[in-house]
């Protein structure tokens, strides 16, 4: 089963938390495979920090929606800013409803966010849980 994500490019502006979806994005691309932090997130990071190439991205319209999706990166960058990375991960859907109880259909969870931080963070948190990876930052 493949690990799918959404990456999206956002402007960090005055007042927007990294850490919810924001209103609007610039761009997007699609994942097929691999949309896990351990994967993805370092391979972004990566590209970020040392300026190594990603590939395997399809382009989407801003639009686009997925009810696929595991996970949606945010890339948040802006002139004479830091660049920032945000992961949520995508909520499934549960059978019940919690706040009606309702078994009827299906109802969205909410997506999660487990990381906000530079690129630099995320190579430390991510890239120190596997033990031969080449993404270790001391």
């Amino acid at each position: 089963m493949s690990t799918r994500a959404q990456v999206r490019f956002a402007t960090r502006e005055t007042g927007q938390s990294f850490s919810e979806h924001p209103d609007k994005i610039h761009a997007q691309f699609y994942v097929h495979h691999d949309g896990y932090p351990e994967g993805l997130g370092l391979d972004i990071a990566n590209s970020i920090a040392s300026q190594h190439s990603i590939s395997g991205w399809e382009i989407e319209h801003v639009q686009d929606l997925h009810s696929d999706l595991d996970y949606i990166y945010y890339i948040w960058s802006d002139y004479d800013k830091d660049t920032w990375i945000s992961i949520f991960e995508v909520g499934s859907f549960q059978d019940i409803c919690h706040e009606c109880g309702s078994e009827l259909g299906k109802y969205p969870k909410e997506d999660k966010c487990i990381f906000v931080g530079s690129p630099e963070d995320l190579l430390r948190k991510y890239g120190s849980q596997l033990e031969d990876s080449y993404y270790k930052v001391k």
